[in-house]
């Protein structure tokens, strides 16, 4: 719902929407939010880089680095007697595309749990790039077509890629191509990228192509030589999940906080209080309730994840 004035943690569409009246954010989510909705989507823009500060009705605020998505940020507000950080969505394990998550002293700390069960124990990605690598070793002459999203999750698995050694051209659905193209121009080197579309059929045998979820049953894809079907996202340890979407080689690369990194990001701000949304807010509040925290789920109406959509 539009508001009149609106802090923006990151440019991802669950929490970046359009017709504010006034947006603050990091300069690199304005741009996101321009290149996705246009100029004109909100009526006044406030950039705010990490670490600088700007008073709003009489309380301190200042955004600093989320490690989840380039421009990502959690916003801490300061009074005269009282620190609230508000997470937004964040990962701690550093990568290449966005500078790392900043842990933040507070008293009350607002955080996220989409991932938030002990179930979910995040895998190093390097490993997950490498079973991708060994495939496309093992099967060379197929093509493998990973999905992942347009935004944030796109620009971090080619860089894992490139990380492991991985100096082909890679190949882009036509919906991740602009925001490739913000990355690279804000200094996030990501290789030789090539448009997979408008090709002739058996053109792409043999190569990689990243493509969103919601594309992978779409006519383009046929032009495809038998691809193998990969996904990267934290919902891959779900087996369920990857079956549900025909996925052949799940690829478990998530840009949120698993559960360890959960409690242990609660535990090094040292709030006394906490407020658990966007996920599995129970378990993370009962947990928080057996370490002598202060813990209350914070439901937050028209919240979706963004992987998912």
């Amino acid at each position: 719902m539009p508001v009149e004035r609106a802090i923006i943690t990151h440019a991802h569409g669950d929490h970046a929407r359009s017709g504010h009246g006034h947006v603050l954010a990091t300069p690199e989510t304005i741009g996101l939010m321009k290149l996705r909705y246009g100029e004109d989507s909100a009526m006044h823009w406030q950039e705010l880089p990490y670490g600088q500060s700007v008073d709003v009705n009489g309380v301190t605020v200042s955004l600093h680095p989320a490690g989840h998505i380039l421009g990502s940020a959690q916003v801490l507000l300061e009074s005269k007697d009282r620190r609230i950080v508000v997470s937004g969505d964040y990962k701690r394990f550093s990568d290449g595309t966005c500078p790392a998550f900043t842990p933040l002293k507070c008293d009350i700390f607002v955080t996220e749990a989409t991932f938030g069960l002990p179930v979910f124990q995040h895998p190093d990605p390097h490993g997950e790039i490498r079973k991708l690598l060994t495939s496309m070793k093992n099967f060379p002459e197929q093509s493998h077509m990973v999905a992942v999203y347009a935004l944030g999750k796109a620009q971090r698995v080619i860089s894992l890629i490139r990380q492991e050694g991985y100096n082909d051209p890679i190949y882009l659905h036509g919906a991740m191509v602009n925001m490739c193209d913000f990355y690279q121009r804000n200094g996030v080197d990501l290789g030789e990228l090539r448009k997979a579309t408008g090709l002739p059929k058996g053109a792409l045998k043999g190569c990689l192509v990243l493509a969103p979820p919601s594309t992978l049953k779409e006519p383009w894809s046929r032009r495809m030589t038998d691809p193998v079907l990969g996904m990267a996202s934290g919902w891959m340890t779900v087996k369920q999940r990857a079956r549900q979407y025909g996925i052949e080689l799940p690829l478990v690369i998530s840009d949120h906080a698993d559960w360890n990194e959960l409690c242990q990001t609660i535990r090094e701000t040292e709030a006394g209080e906490i407020w658990v949304t966007h996920g599995r807010e129970d378990a993370l509040v009962h947990w928080c309730e057996t370490q002598g925290l202060k813990a209350a789920p914070l439901h937050l109406q028209g919240r979706e994840d963004e992987e998912e959509a």
